[in-house]
């Protein structure tokens, strides 16, 4: 509040004047009885007293006046502004809201001040202030327009599609909670583009309420499209700040082994582009040199409230792996956290359990037919390498034949094979039935299977080669894949594999060549998954190993390998699928007493086309129980949500006549109007106190 504004409500205490008014006001002195008075004669009396509140209405009447008048005069000074659309001549209005629900929006709002503490107690964070401002835009809508809401924690998801009802729009705020997510902000500007192409109001625009940190600084700048216009209204958003987070935590023997990031000290200041940053680790997209978040801080071990181990930070600390030393006889689950502050506490604890391991992918692949001219390992192995998706690669010279032996692995990829062995067979079916994901690739060798090897369950039907009748895949059809689709759609491979119609029955084709024909096909076989692909891996059949679509292929299905429990950890955001599982339930379990008491949260299983699955929102530690066995989990935050340098925003984005703030209250007709009833009253008041007087000296 100004001191303007401040002064011109301090008029309020000249309600103090119909008090001393009232106190002041004199009376006709009150007459006794006295005999011999009679005889003396009469003489005007001289002598009054002063009296207390003699009539109270009318001095609440001249209170309220007064009290009145000073909020009359305050109201032009008072700005309670909110934000709102700017109408194009007063036409409906088509709006998609997007609200970032990552991890960086837990840190505190600057406010309006740009040099606020982004770290104070009480002030909001920014999840909580970009809530606030979408329900203030929905509060603005009008009959006609409509509203979608899309949240952009990683992977951007659709809270709310375009409709006119108003009253949804407020409830699917209400059911918005934040989340220890990445942030995908490409993605949601894409699903809110896509809710409102084909709606029929002219004026269509998207509304960014984001902090701006997806861990892409140096990516383009953030703009609308010639149809659809996009708005990033909130500066106050923007992240900024220092802060360290424990991105993973294991246990092994009597050591600790955790690994903890922080940003630069200018974590706003603009950077390389740390596009890469969980595949290098985390550590290249940040600054290499000066102080950081990490600077006079400490990393604890905690069993409750004891601390077990202790060990100080680097100052200029930006990716490491710490180690610390337990004592004999430590519980099970223990807690790492960071000592000190910083912009988000929720990244500063996690819990540690044994370590069961990096996610185990095993490969078996020819070296002489699937070998590069500049030497080295063979691509498929060079490119999981590449992708650094904390997985081990162990080559295999071929499929084991006892299921003992698959089960230390989570995924196994067989390129070209001459088909399996009866035994090899069933070990295969039996690992991919408790689980395991496989993904085989068929050509000229796997046609050429020799008399009692074949891959029936995992491929049903005749395997066959032959010449390519056309070239390239459609990408309209390989969705799976993603965006690098469109690059298989010009490969020309000298032959392929031809699958009987059996081999699609009960599957998912992912994608098709040209002509119709499965390229890539997904068939469930009990709790596992079996991918084939009708071109095998040989650079002398095709170059499909080295373009970019083949990493999205391997990066899918090493998430496929994870999310069916091939790996103890899991980032929040991400899926866990439970094929073939009947009773499953998952509990989020709070162990750290920051989180208040202990206790036991369920998360809701869905069931998407006929598969259970499970997203945990939050980092932590979780319970499954699938068909009555238990097992632990841990939930972990996103390497790159630490990187808080914010996405630069292009001009016309955050242009005024897209909206602004506008004043939400203006009560001076309100005010006025009291005014002039409290006048009414006060006339009305004075006339009856004046007929009373002369009523009461006749009587007297």
């Amino acid at each position: 509040m100004s001191f303007v504004t401040l002064g011109a409500l301090l008029v309020a205490l000249l309600v103090g004047a119909p008090i001393a008014a009232h106190l002041l006001r004199r009376r006709r002195a009150e007459e006794r009885p006295f005999p011999p008075a009679r005889l003396v004669p009469a003489t005007p009396p001289t002598a009054r007293r002063r009296s207390l509140l003699e009539d109270r209405a009318l001095f609440a009447t001249r209170a309220l006046a007064v009290l009145a008048l000073a909020v009359l005069g305050a109201t032009p000074l008072l700005r309670c502004s909110h934000l709102s659309l700017s109408r194009r001549a007063g036409a409906s209005v088509a709006l998609a809201i997007v609200v970032d629900d990552s991890l960086s929006m837990r840190a505190r709002s600057r406010g309006g001040d740009a040099a606020g503490d982004a770290r104070r107690s009480d002030a909001p964070s920014r999840f909580e202030r970009a809530l606030t401002a979408a329900r203030e835009l929905a509060g603005g809508l009008a009959p006609g327009d409509a509203a979608a809401i899309v949240l952009a924690g990683a992977p951007a998801r659709v809270a709310l599609a375009s409709t006119t009802n108003l009253a949804a729009v407020t409830e699917a705020l209400a059911a918005v909670t934040p989340s220890d997510r990445a942030t995908d902000l490409d993605g949601a500007l894409d699903l809110a583009r896509d809710l409102l192409r084909g709606l029929p109001q002219s004026d269509k625009r998207i509304v960014l309420l984001s902090d701006l940190a997806d861990g892409a600084p140096g990516a383009p700048p953030i703009s609308g499209t010639p149809d659809i216009a996009t708005w990033v209204p909130l500066e106050e958003l923007e992240a900024g700040g220092e802060d360290c987070g424990i991105v993973r935590a294991d246990r092994s023997s009597q050591k600790a082994r955790v690994r903890v990031v922080c940003t630069a000290a200018s974590a706003a200041a603009p950077g390389p582009d740390p596009a890469a940053a969980e595949r290098d680790g985390g550590a290249a997209a940040l600054p290499a040199a000066g102080a950081s978040a990490a600077a006079g801080r400490s990393l604890e071990v905690r069993a409750g409230d004891a601390v077990l181990g202790k060990v100080a930070l680097p100052p200029a600390l930006r990716a490491e792996e710490i180690s610390i030393d337990l004592p004999s006889g430590t519980p099970e689950i223990l807690i790492a956290a960071l000592t000190g502050s910083d912009a988000i506490a929720e990244d500063d604890r996690a819990p540690i359990i044994p370590a069961g391991g990096p996610l185990s992918i095993a490969v078996v692949v020819d070296p002489a037919t699937t070998h590069v001219e500049t030497g080295g390992p063979p691509p498929l192995e060079q490119a999981l390498s590449a992708l650094d998706l904390d997985a081990q690669i162990r080559p295999l010279p071929s499929v084991p034949e006892h299921a003992d032996e698959l089960a230390a692995h989570a995924g196994l990829i067989v390129d070209d094979a001459p088909g399996f062995t009866p035994e090899v067979r069933r070990s295969l079916a039996a690992w991919v039935e408790r689980g395991g994901v496989a993904l085989l690739t068929l050509g000229q060798r796997a046609a050429a299977a020799p008399l009692g090897a074949g891959f029936e369950p995992l491929v049903p039907g005749v395997v066959r080669w032959s010449p390519s009748p056309v070239p390239g895949v459609d990408p309209a059809t390989a969705g799976w894949i993603g965006p690098s689709a469109a690059g298989l759609a010009d490969i020309a491979p000298r032959g392929r594999t031809t699958l009987g119609p059996e081999a699609s029955e009960g599957a998912e084709v992912l994608a098709r060549w040209k002509d119709g024909a499965p390229f890539l096909v997904r068939r469930p076989l009990g709790r596992g998954v079996v991918l084939f692909m009708t071109l095998p891996l040989s650079t002398e059949e095709s170059d499909v190993s080295l373009r970019p679509a083949f990493l999205s292929l391997l990066d899918g299905f090493v998430g496929a390998a994870r999310a069916r429990g091939g790996a103890r950890r899991l980032a929040a955001g991400e899926m866990w699928t439970f094929d073939g599982y009947r009773d499953v339930k998952v509990e989020r379990v709070r162990v750290d007493s920051s989180e208040g008491s202990a206790g036991r949260a369920p998360l809701p299983v869905a069931e998407v086309e006929r598969r259970l699955r499970v997203s945990p929102p939050l980092a932590g530690l979780y319970e499954l129980t699938l068909d009555g066995e238990r097992s632990t989990r841990v939930v972990s935050v996103p390497e790159r949500e630490i990187d808080l340098r914010p996405r630069r925003v292009a001009a016309g984005a955050r242009a005024a006549e897209l909206g602004g703030m506008s004043a939400s209250i203006d009560a001076s007709p309100y005010v006025a109007l009291l005014l002039l009833v409290l006048l009414a009253a006060e006339l009305l008041l004075r006339a009856l106190g004046a007929r009373r007087e002369p009523a009461e000296a006749r009587a007297g």
